[in-house]
């Protein structure tokens, strides 16, 4: 993508590619066995419910605006999606064999942004998947956070404090997708430097169901009294533990005794907590053992 394409900003990319004002002529009929998902999609959630509702539409009132796909590289006869994700996976579970599309040269770049755009447009993707695109096109393409900003119509703040949360421990940006933190949570708990003690806060957060403004109290808290290791423990365990919650993403201690033995206190958080930390420790979901 060039830097004048950039400069456009999300208008000018719409108009361009997802809304593609064609002729009759530049419209084609594709098998769809001969077109591949998009492989720098950034969003990886597609719920049932969302995909039945626009199959049924597409049942009752055909599909309204074709897809949009570029020739696959290095593979011919093969199409690879630009626009049109949603449709596609509706188009597969009606059982459709053919779908119109209109094909358009794109490379990488535009792929990536285009699907942010795309997603963007609809409200579509939740704020990690979001972070991980535009830090994508940070990476992939070696672009800087404004110009980041300006290909997909953002302001650079939002983009940069989006990326930001990608600093986050796994955990809890499992709970932003999952929906049960909100960007604002997210960003408050960046405050907090022990990433142990910030996963332990984010799930009391979303158990508890704290506003913001809560979270960001108790992390201003946190930060006041950070929990200092204790000197007397052998730096050999220390660094054990250290290396067991970060793993785990939840407070534990080992503790020696006499003769080699000891214990290790692992702390879970509700059923849901424990079932993870399980599945972390045995590679096995639970299921696979209480059924």
């Amino acid at each position: 993508m060039t830097r004048d394409r950039l400069g456009k900003g999300l208008g000018a990319l719409l108009g361009e590619y997802l809304e593609p004002e064609v002729e009759a002529g530049e419209i084609r009929s594709l098998p769809l066995a001969a077109i591949v998902p998009n492989p720098l999609q950034p969003r990886r959630v597609f719920t049932d419910a969302e995909l039945s509702d626009l199959a049924a539409s597409i049942r009752e009132n055909g599909l309204l605006q074709p897809l949009v796909v570029r020739p696959a590289p290095g593979a011919p006869d093969r199409f690879e999606l630009v626009a049109g994700e949603r449709r596609f996976r509706a188009l597969t579970m009606l059982d459709w064999k053919e779908a119109p599309v209109v094909v358009r040269d794109a490379d990488d770049e535009t792929l990536l942004v285009l699907a942010l755009v795309e997603n963007l447009q609809r409200e579509a993707l939740n704020p990690i998947e979001e972070a991980e695109g535009y830090q994508a096109l940070s990476e992939r393409f070696g672009l800087k956070t404004a110009e980041v900003a300006r290909s997909v119509g953002k302001d650079r703040s939002t983009v940069a404090n989006l990326i930001r949360l990608l600093n986050l421990p796994p955990s809890i940006r499992k709970l932003v997708e999952e929906g049960a933190l909100t960007q604002g949570h997210a960003r408050a708990l960046l405050t907090i430097d022990d990433p142990v003690q910030a996963a332990d806060l984010a799930r009391r957060a979303a158990r508890e169901g704290w506003s913001v403004r809560e979270v960001e109290r108790r992390a201003s808290q946190g930060k006041k009294k950070p929990r200092k290791p204790s000197p007397a423990k052998d730096p050999v365990l220390l660094a054990i533990e250290q290396a067991l919650q970060e793993h785990l993403q939840t407070r534990v201690e080992v503790k020696a005794s006499r003769g080699g033995g000891g214990t290790v206190v692992i702390r879970y958080h509700g059923s849901e907590d424990f079932e993870r930390i399980f599945e972390l420790v045995t590679g096995r979901p639970i299921n696979e053992v209480v059924e």
